[in-house]
């Protein structure tokens, strides 16, 4: 799984028939053609290997540490690994936590230690290192600790949550970033030029190109191949014809991993936040990248009752309403139905009130113990629980006048307690009316007590 880079190397010339104008090179694909030989080449990660970059600045000190390289595909983390090695005179190893155990490892560590004492230092990459389970992880360590190897782990997911905290703790986490714009198009200017001729694409159809790639410069430069493949002498794709010829290249996204979680945080924030046009925004890329459209409804009701609350009794209603609807319709049609629902809850009046009062209700709960509610309301099946006292004096509130009888109901040793306050917003601003009634009415009904 290697990544893609910028520089520019002109082809071998018994790699290019002639005349063969069609493709920038009939031989290696364009991605290793393009590949950077000093970090200064890579293109889109300046934050790193710029004149200020964060590895510039490490390999000016003399000393590079283990790293842990985290960003989507294609931004150079194999290439810059590669690099690093060279401009450190490094032994550069690379294995793959796809296809390598625990006795790969030990392989490798030997190998190391051989070339340590012979006086040559290693920095082993390793691919997908968050495929590694907690036991391989941890083989890591002491040959981290010893400077038998430099470690340079290369992940497409969060590290805080797919690393252990042992490695993360003798490892520096450098973020590489999707590419922009401008670095894709540096590298398709790149490619013309090797290719000697310039994509058959109108500017419409170029950038719908760039948008494709989706911040991947590898990706950018297969499709650019693919089109060149495709285009018969003289012919010129626009943007319909450019999605008919490549087809279209589905989004990053893993529905069980980072991208999965960071679209319905951004979509339950724009809820929250009653941005309907934003929600609808990462709700449409999660439908288009193949989420479970049940996924999505779950987190709707989540949001119904979590951010709306009682402000809103018919946004748990509605959020139901669009499950069902999904399941009836399917999709196209039931995504429609989840849309509805998203914008109803982004347009929703908003209250955490319910939320909040649960969590204390909780807290009180956990730190008063097993407290006996009072006798008055509990109920006296038997002689002896009625001789103890069990329902005496209890008043039924539908005989009292406005049906409320104002009774204490609280655990005598944990005494009243105030949870719930409804904010002034949607149907909570009468709820709130209603508890302010009723406790002038208990305070009147106990001669003034609270």
């Amino acid at each position: 799984m290697g990544d893609l880079f910028s520089s520019m190397e002109p082809a071998p010339a018994d790699e290019r028939r002639p005349g063969d104008d069609r493709a920038p090179s009939a031989g290696r694909p364009l991605a290793d053609r393009l590949r950077p030989t000093r970090l200064a080449e890579v293109a889109g990660q300046d934050h790193l290997v710029g004149p200020e970059g964060a590895l510039t600045r490490m390999l000016e000190s003399g000393s590079l540490g283990s790293m842990v390289f985290w960003g989507p595909p294609g931004t150079g983390k194999t290439t810059v690994a590669r690099l690093l090695a060279g401009a450190t005179d490094l032994r550069f190893e690379q294995i793959s936590a796809i296809f390598s155990g625990v006795a790969d490892l030990k392989k490798v560590f030997e190998g190391a230690r051989v070339r340590r004492a012979a006086g040559q230092r290693t920095l082993l990459f390793v691919d997908e290192i968050h495929r590694f389970n907690r036991a391989q992880l941890d083989a890591f360590l002491p040959v981290m600790e010893d400077g038998t190897i430099t470690l340079i782990g290369a992940t497409t997911e969060n590290p805080s949550f797919e690393l252990n905290a042992a490695l993360l703790s003798r490892a520096r986490v450098l973020t590489f970033r999707a590419l922009d714009e401008a670095a894709i198009e540096s590298l398709l200017a790149r490619a013309e030029t090797i290719g000697c001729r310039p994509l058959p694409l109108t500017a419409d159809a170029r950038a719908a190109l760039v948008a494709m790639a989706d911040g991947d410069g590898r990706a950018s430069l297969t499709l650019a191949e693919e089109v060149w493949r495709a285009a018969r002498p003289g012919e010129v794709f626009d943007a319909a014809q450019l999605v008919e010829v490549v087809q279209r290249r589905a989004p990053i996204y893993d529905k069980g991993q980072d991208g999965h979680y960071n679209l319905i945080s951004a979509l339950h924030k724009c809820v929250r936040g009653s941005d309907p046009d934003a929600a609808l925004y990462y709700f449409a890329r999660m439908i288009d990248a193949g989420e479970d459209p049940l996924f999505i409804a779950r987190r709707l009701t989540v949001m119904a009752v979590e951010d709306i609350g009682l402000a809103d009794p018919q946004a748990l209603q509605v959020a139901n309403a669009a499950k069902d609807a999904y399941d009836f319709l399917g999709l196209p049609e039931g995504a429609l139905a989840l849309a509805n629902a998203v914008v109803y809850l982004a347009t929703a009046p908003k209250s955490n009130a319910v939320y909040m009062a649960l969590a204390g209700a909780r807290r009180a709960a956990k730190a008063g113990g097993s407290l006996m509610p009072p006798r008055t309301i509990l109920n006296a099946p038997t002689k002896l629980m009625k001789a103890e006292g069990y329902g005496a004096d209890y008043q039924y509130d539908h005989d009292q006048p406005d049906a409320f009888s104002g009774q204490d109901y609280w655990p005598e040793k944990l005494g009243r307690q105030h949870f719930y306050e409804p904010s002034q917003r949607g149907f909570e601003r009468e709820i709130g009316k209603r508890l302010d009634w009723w406790e002038r009415l208990r305070r009147e009904r106990r001669g003034g007590q609270g």
